[in-house]
């Protein structure tokens, strides 16, 4: 799989709450360093990302590719146009930083944005639950 499929799958996969189509891309022990929800095993992170989601719209913006200590990393740019669960919108801009293994699986998934704008919608999601 190239980079750009990789990123296309992930997004199609990540807008869809497709759990099964975002895990496969991810290595066994794939993590994701998340500003709201921490960091979690990909297993544990997406599975509350998608019931904290209505629904959401990604629009990609740019990919950039680059390594880092001989492994391959992929960031990508893109619009979450993000609908909680509770149906009060939090649209932001994102840039995930997606470190590879050698068999071109994600390994770490660090995920980079500016939470303010969103994070008292977060926050009241949260205590409802």
């Amino acid at each position: 799989m190239t980079t750009d499929q990789l990123v296309a799958s992930y997004l199609k996969a990540l807008e869809a709450s497709d759990l099964d189509g975002v895990l496969a891309l991810f290595a066994p022990s794939g993590t994701v360093h998340s500003p709201l929800y921490g960091t979690l095993p990909a297993t544990e992170f997406y599975p509350r990302l998608f019931e904290d989601t209505a629904e959401s719209k990604l629009t990609l913006r740019a990919t950039m590719v680059g390594t880092a200590e001989g492994r391959t990393v992929v960031s990508f740019w893109f619009n979450f146009d993000w609908v909680l669960s509770n149906g009060e919108p939090a649209p932001f801009a994102v840039v995930d930083v997606a470190e590879l293994t050698e068999h071109g699986l994600i390994d770490n998934l660090h995920i980079v944005y500016d939470t303010a704008p969103l994070r008292d919608s977060f926050n009241n999601l949260r205590k409802k639950s």
